[in-house]
């Protein structure tokens, strides 16, 4: 009766545990999208040339780096020095 339990417990862990990195991993890069402009100063995810990427921004707001944000969002998002872009500037 044991031996079932715990068979049945690890069946379950492991089919958890690959349904969840499966699926979202597939739909991760459908979501998000490239937002210039809006990221604050070393929380960018990369840049368009200025830098080696993510990280290294060395002010808010740079148009020249990005951050990864949920599609649709990005043109909609204000900071002191306008909206975000979905190209470098």
């Amino acid at each position: 009766m044991k031996n079932t339990i715990a068979t049945l417990a690890l069946a379950g862990s492991l089919a958890s545990a690959l349904a969840t990195v499966a699926a979202p991993a597939a739909f991760a890069a459908d979501t998000k999208e490239k937002c210039y402009g809006v990221a604050m100063k070393g929380q960018n995810d990369c840049a368009a040339g200025k830098h080696d990427c993510a990280g290294k921004s060395t002010m808010n707001y740079d148009k020249m780096s990005f951050k990864l944000v949920p599609t649709g969002t990005c043109v909609s998002m204000k900071t002191p020095h306008g909206h975000g872009m979905l190209k470098s500037a």
